[in-house]
């Protein structure tokens, strides 16, 4: 009886430290830092427009981060520009920096009318912006770190496009 006792008590404490364990390790990832770099006008037709948002992660852990998704949501002068979730496969070096891209493809006439404003306007000045998200990563039992930044923009290559 007292084997058994002891078994359930071992068992228990083994989980304990477990559970301890993996918690623990959500806690050891500190979140990277996020920022957006630019917004690349890559195609900009009447009913459809393609833009590239570039992005830069600085990674203040003593690890490297493998990234396999990204969610985000970006706002330009105070409306939502863009949201989505992607599957990704990049890795940060451990206290380094690094950037991936995002190609969004919108109808700015059909979903918000006075972001075509924005756009049209951006190439003249610089345009704030909100950025939220979260970055997953490929590390057992680490949680997906948040980020949110703000700053200022200007989308490039939209005075080449107008000019076409």
């Amino acid at each position: 009886m007292k084997t058994r006792a002891m078994w359930k008590s071992g068992a228990i404490l083994a989980a304990s430290v477990w559970l301890g364990g993996c918690a623990g390790l959500e806690e050891i990832v500190s979140a990277p830092q996020v920022s957006l770099r630019n917004v690349h006008v890559e195609r900009l037709d009447f009913d459809e427009q393609t833009f590239l948002l570039s992005f830069d992660v600085t990674n203040p852990n003593p690890f490297p981060l493998p990234i396999n998704s990204i969610s985000y949501g970006v706002e330009l002068d105070g409306m939502r520009f863009a949201s989505g979730e992607t599957s990704s496969d990049f890795t940060i070096a451990a206290h380094g920096d690094g950037e991936f891209a995002i190609s969004v493809d919108l109808n700015l006439l059909q979903t918000a009318p006075d972001l075509l404003f924005i756009v049209r306007d951006a190439a003249r000045r610089d345009i704030p912006y909100a950025l939220e998200g979260s970055l997953g990563f490929d590390i057992p039992y680490a949680r997906p770190a948040r980020f949110r930044n703000e700053g200022v923009v200007r989308l490039q290559a939209l005075a080449s496009q107008a000019a076409r």
